[in-house]
């Protein structure tokens, strides 16, 4: 198997199971919270924020990690990667983001394709969106070379935070806004709302790598590490 299908393959699996975790979670705490909102919240947060640190520290020595296009062409910008993977990377993160809502679905034995009708709108949701992905790659972008151990510790962490301080619950990833139009349930998105939301998320990403590019004041990727 050449470089190529390895690195789709780890960012097709671990996206799938990252939307596993969100969407299941989720049932499953529709199922369980008896209409406790803050307690069906708490449930998909913790969820998500401990399956990232473990997936992260699955994938992280295949294919970076990174489950995220704003995530992926941040990195580019750096020369973390070649452009011309970027292509690969999104489609697997994409693809496996939908096949792990609609195993989540059927995992419930619920309907496998769904669309969502949950309303996300409005400039405070936009504006969460925003600040969750420029935070995501400011933690990324900062422990990166000083401590790329730390990282998958410092995402999970920092993704557990976030989905409780912004309005929006930190969807930070396009992948998962577009996997999450096609579930009808606690963690779904409805379509209206989703352009915007993936429209801030690339913002913030790329907002935070300039900002980390001019403090560390030298490209974030020493030549020769790439």
């Amino acid at each position: 198997m050449t470089s190529t299908a390895r690195n789709a393959t780890a960012e097709f699996l671990g996206t799938a199971f990252l939307l596993m975790a969100v969407v299941g979670s989720g049932m499953m705490a529709e199922a369980l919270a008896g209409g406790n909102v803050a307690l069906a919240l708490l449930a998909v947060i913790l969820a998500t924020g401990t399956v990232l640190v473990a997936l992260i520290l699955t994938f992280q020595p295949i294919s970076g990690a990174h489950f995220n296009p704003a995530v992926t062409v941040a990195l580019a910008t750096q020369r973390e990667i070649r452009w011309s993977a970027v292509p690969v990377y999104i489609v697997a993160q994409c693809g496996g983001a939908l096949a792990g809502v609609a195993l989540a679905h059927a995992m419930f034995g619920k309907a496998v394709v769904q669309v969502s009708t949950h309303p996300r709108s409005g400039a405070t949701q936009l504006l969460s969106e925003f600040i969750a992905t420029f935070g995501l790659l400011m933690v990324v972008w900062g422990c990166a070379r000083s401590r790329p151990g730390a990282v998958p510790f410092a995402v999970g962490a920092y993704i557990t935070a976030a989905c409780w301080f912004t309005a929006s619950t930190c969807f930070a990833n396009p992948a998962v806004t577009l996997a999450r139009l096609f579930t009808n349930t606690f963690t779904g998105i409805r379509p209206a709302d989703a352009l915007g939301f993936v429209a801030m998320q690339f913002a913030g990403a790329l907002a935070a790598t300039a900002l980390f590019r001019w403090l560390s004041g030298a490209p974030l990727v020493k030549d020769g590490e790439k």
